[in-house]
């Protein structure tokens, strides 16, 4: 047996922890997560007596994930947290078709932000930070050891068989070319793995630019042309001494943005928000946002996460206080005259995975996004493997509804089914150029799709996080050198 599972059922389908993607501090549960676990456990404990099956098989069910997230509705009205809530009958804990209706879904979902290493690559031969890193992110042993959690068939099992995500892109983690874990060549390879499942055009790559590195912008014209990557992704908070850099740097960020012009491939990926630990905070804001996608229109800008940051409450939009966090965003496009459904788009990957577990942020976060960004601008991400399977993100947003009263006080819409499936991968398929049927007729006879369809005949999700969950193995990753994850 996968040494991942939890044959005793002590997992939720919905992962009530503390884990992080490794780029934040884990934040301690609140009391009402606190509560929704003990009542979650509680409620399954009697749901499964009562419909005569184990704790493990109830769980793996609809039912299972019904109750967890009717759980959390519980403790969130018990502490006046009602700004959101996830819209489940009362009877789904029992009835598996209400659970079905609620929580399942024929969407085309195309993540925009996977990750995973190269457990043999040789970044591990060396002592360097993400060598340490990984001591600490499995809570459980994968196969030979703890980092073949983070293998490529561990990446395609979570995210291609134990979720019902029919698309991703293979995103890049800040590291210099001697200390990354997983490298062009190495994405490359991963997509090649699908392709021989006749996954064609299942997973995207990103190209990862530092610019402020030397040689790092000569170099983007070999990795577009040998690895046909789909997107750059760039971290303006990271620099090879500790320093970051803006976008509208006359001399690194905007030759950047020129020489991806000059490429053809004109869509930009840029962490900001989750400030990077010991880098300089101001470079993860989005200060710079609006200036160059105002002066690039025809460049598009994808921001990762959002600009969310972890320790900044989220409220309804103040350009009084948009010195950073998602406002910081919103600002950044009015300030430049950048309308709603432009060139700037907003990702959700580790935003959303946070967001869950306090539905008054979620109501702004996404109400403002949706309101400023726009409907057709906002896009999925899930930032997984580091949360293990991103099924029960998935699940969690098709059900989750914001409060009428909100609504209508804030200019926040309705989350309908159609909004869902803009935000699920239809909303992406514009900057990255695909066409959800065409993939949709090759997705649904390719030979993963015969495999899965195998597979959920006995599914076993793991319901495993990978991340660091205390401020100990946080803080501990971190005495390595080198620049943050």
């Amino acid at each position: 047996m996968d040494e991942r599972i939890d044959p005793e059922g002590k997992r939720l389908p919905i992962k009530l922890d503390t884990a992080t993607n490794g780029e934040y501090l884990p934040q301690p549960l609140s009391a009402p997560l606190r509560m929704a676990k003990r009542l979650a456990h509680e409620q399954t404990s009697i749901a499964s007596r009562r419909l005569g099956l184990t704790r493990r098989d109830f769980l793996k069910s609809m039912c299972g994930t019904a109750t967890t997230l009717l759980a959390m509705n519980q403790a969130f009205a018990a502490a006046g947290k009602t700004g959101g809530r996830f819209t489940i009958h009362s009877d789904a804990v029992y009835e598996s078709e209400l659970a079905t209706a609620a929580l399942g879904g024929k969407e085309f979902i195309f993540d925009i932000q996977g990750h995973h290493v190269n457990p043999n690559g040789s970044w591990r031969r060396i002592t360097n930070r993400w060598t340490y890193i990984l001591r600490f992110f499995p809570q459980a042993s994968c196969g030979d050891g703890s980092v073949e959690c983070f293998s490529a068939e561990h990446f395609l099992r979570e995210v291609f068989l134990d979720s019902d995500t029919v698309m991703a892109v293979l995103s890049a983690v800040p590291a210099g070319p001697e200390d990354n874990p997983l490298s062009t060549e190495e994405a490359a390879a991963t997509r090649a793995m699908l392709e021989a499942m006749d996954g064609n055009h299942r997973l995207l790559i990103h190209g990862l630019v530092h610019p402020n590195l030397p040689g790092q912008i000569d170099a983007m014209e070999l990795q577009k042309e040998k690895y046909n990557i789909a997107a750059w992704k760039t971290y303006t908070q990271w620099g090879p001494d500790g320093t970051g850099y803006w976008l509208d740097d006359e001399k690194v960020g905007i030759p950047f943005i020129e020489k991806a012009r000059s490429l053809g491939v004109k869509l930009i990926c840029i962490h900001k928000g989750i400030p990077l630990f010991g880098l300089d905070y101001p470079f993860s804001t989005c200060r710079d946002i609006g200036i160059v996608a105002k002066r690039y229109p025809d460049v598009a800008f994808i921001v990762y996460h959002s600009g969310y940051e972890p320790r900044r409450k989220e409220g309804p939009y103040d350009p009084a206080k948009a010195d950073g966090g998602v406002d910081s965003l919103v600002k950044s496009m009015q300030d430049n005259d950048i309308e709603p459904n432009s060139n700037v788009y907003a990702e959700l990957g580790s935003t959303w995975k946070m967001l869950m577990g306090d539905p008054d942020q979620a109501t702004h976060v996404l109400g403002k996004l949706f309101r400023y960004v726009g409907a057709n601008n906002v896009l999925w991400g899930t930032d997984s493997i580091w949360y293990g399977s991103p099924q029960d993100q998935i699940q969690a947003f098709r059900t989750f509804q914001i409060d009428e009263r909100l609504r209508e006080k804030y200019g926040y819409p309705e989350l309908t089914s159609d909004l869902r499936a803009k935000v699920f991968g239809l909303n992406a398929a514009k900057p990255y150029a695909i066409s959800p049927e065409g993939i949709r007729l090759r997705t649904e006879k390719d030979r993963v799709a015969r495999v899965k369809r195998t597979y959920l005949e006995n599914p076993e999700p793991s319901f495993e996080t990978y991340g660091p969950r205390t401020r100990r193995e946080f803080i501990e990753l971190l005495r390595m050198k080198g620049g943050p994850v």
